[in-house]
């Protein structure tokens, strides 16, 4: 997040897209909801009526996957009205030329025809983001997991560059990790090309730094692979071994088959975890590791806020923490990694980010603090770019014409599926399906139907049916309800026995290779024949 959460509540205005907040995140919904209380206008954009919407002033209920479309067409009329911040624009942006000449081939009439949006709500909810400051928008996976996820991310940063609503409090552009820890994973070097704090492994005197600290004599010069590329090439080769920790990627990744094909060609496997779960089966090797409440370590949250972990209870068995097995690991491939405690690890992060060296293990005993911070003498950073000023200078526009998602309903997949997260349930359930508690609250999965659709197609409440798409086909029980608007169907994959990844599609986005989670063709099958007695 540019700015911080406990911010939100002070924002005049509230823009929330592709974010189901009070499951997906509900602490920060409950900033969002005191925000409404003291005024704020809350705009929720979603093709499905969650639950935010019960607070909102409008609901834009736009079709799955034309978020550039709606974003640029707000945009047009921004700019056609002046609602523009004229200043902000022209003493801290550039490339506007080049926005405006996409965004002026959006005029709303088009746009209500991609998103299903009318018109007038189209034209007041551009009236309320160009006429209230300061605004925050926030969005979750219902912005990247698209093939034009980039595309969408780039387009919310243009709105609120052309709003004037960055490098200010209650503003930003505020992206709500979709899981624990993720942006501490990011900062930490877990992708592909960087290393920790974002330091590109292309660039030569990074991985000069990088050696000098790390007493090795050679990093790889080019950036690694991303994780379909990395199952792609385990069925041709590249990929040999791999090294899957804490993540159970036959039920997570979409195709299911396509996932589990892969595992199978793939010579060498070794998973960390706390639990058996679809992926160990596959497993050559499996070093129990412990949890987070077993172990010391850090976690930063969505607002970039650092916070010490500390054990809690003795881990059972074998299990060791993380660092100790990366050690070990290091040790035997002929490489001192140099450290012997998560303090040690820390120390060593930071002495290489210049984002983190301020924030000393004993700092964050409290509260923690959020980066960047980089000096011990640093409070943190409440909200980035302040007064306009962007780490590369001048904040750039990045125009993008919309696309329709990879794969859309055709005469023998007529409906939309889209994807979520429950309130109840985590991930793939590896740890939640493990509570008592959770599984009497909801306990099996359910497949959102609006009940015109429900009706077209002969099914009734808590009916078996079978979700059907080109690439599997999966059981659960239907739900009539119009949470989902006609035509669309809803459901996730924290459920083994009905894991909606079975059907999902592998298409990626171009830049960042994330999947297309939330839009891909489907039919419907009643699992009971019509006619037959149920």
């Amino acid at each position: 997040m540019t700015n911080s959460i406990r911010e939100l509540e002070n924002a005049k205005v509230l823009l929330v897209i592709g974010s189901n907040t009070t499951e997906a995140h509900p602490v920060i919904s409950y900033y969002m909801k005191r925000a409404v209380k003291k005024g704020a206008i809350l705009i929720v954009c979603d093709p499905r009526r969650i639950d935010l919407v019960r607070w909102a002033t409008h609901h834009v209920q736009h079709r799955v996957g034309t978020d550039v479309a709606l974003l640029n067409g707000l945009m047009n009329e921004i700019l056609s009205r002046g609602w523009e911040d004229r200043d902000f624009v022209e003493h801290h942006t550039e490339n506007l030329d080049a926005l405006q000449e996409i965004v002026r081939q959006y005029p709303l009439k088009r746009v209500a025809k991609i998103t299903g949006v009318p018109v007038p709500l189209l034209r007041k909810v551009a009236r309320i983001l160009g006429t209230n400051r300061p605004a925050s928008l926030c969005y979750t996976l219902g912005i990247t997991e698209h093939t034009c996820g980039t595309d969408n991310v780039v387009s919310c940063a243009n709105l609120q560059m052309l709003l004037g609503n960055l490098g200010k409090p209650s503003a930003g552009v505020n992206p709500l990790r979709g899981q624990n820890n993720v942006q501490g994973a990011c900062d930490m070097g877990a992708l592909p090309n960087v290393f920790h704090n974002y330091q590109p492994v292309a660039d030569p005197g990074v991985r000069e730094k990088f050696e000098k600290g790390w007493g090795v004599a050679r990093l790889p010069e080019a950036p690694g692979l991303r994780m379909p590329s990395m199952f792609s090439g385990m069925l041709d080769g590249r990929t040999r071994a791999l090294l899957c920790h804490g993540e159970n990627v036959v039920m997570s990744e979409p195709h299911e088959a396509h996932t589990r094909r892969c595992l199978e060609a793939l010579e060498f496997l070794v998973v960390l975890d706390i639990f058996h779960n679809e992926t160990t089966p596959y497993a050559d090797v499996i070093l129990p590791c412990t949890c987070w409440t077993e172990q010391e370590g850090t976690f930063t949250n969505s607002e970039r806020r650092v916070q010490r972990v500390r054990a809690v209870s003795r881990p059972p068995g074998k299990c060791r923490e993380p660092w100790w097995i990366y050690h070990e690991l290091g040790s035997r491939l002929g490489v001192d990694m140099r450290f012997s405690s998560a303090h040690g690890v820390w120390e060593e992060m930071r002495s290489l980010a210049t984002s983190y060296a301020g924030i000393t293990w004993e700092r964050i005993e409290g509260d923690g603090i959020q980066w960047p911070a980089p000096t011990v003498e640093h409070p943190g950073t409440a909200y980035l770019h302040r007064g306009g000023n962007f780490t590369r200078g001048k904040g750039r526009f990045q125009p993008a014409e919309w696309r329709p998602p990879a794969e859309v309903p055709d005469s023998e997949y007529p409906l939309t599926l889209t994807t979520g997260r429950r309130l109840w349930h985590y991930h793939t359930g590896t740890q939640t399906r493990n509570c008592a508690g959770f599984e009497e609250l909801f306990g099996e999965e359910l497949l959102e139907i609006n009940p015109d659709d429900a009706r077209a197609l002969g099914v009734r409440e808590r009916d078996y049916v079978w979700v059907v798409s080109r690439r599997g086909r999966v059981r659960m029980r239907a739900w009539l309800t119009d949470r989902s608007p006609r035509g669309v169907l809803w459901s996730c994959f924290h459920f083994r026995e009905a894991n909606i990844n079975v059907v999902t599609n592998n298409a990626f986005d171009p830049v960042t290779e994330t999947a297309e989670y939330k839009a891909c063709a489907v039919r419907v099958e009643p699992d009971v024949p019509p006619g037959a007695a149920r």
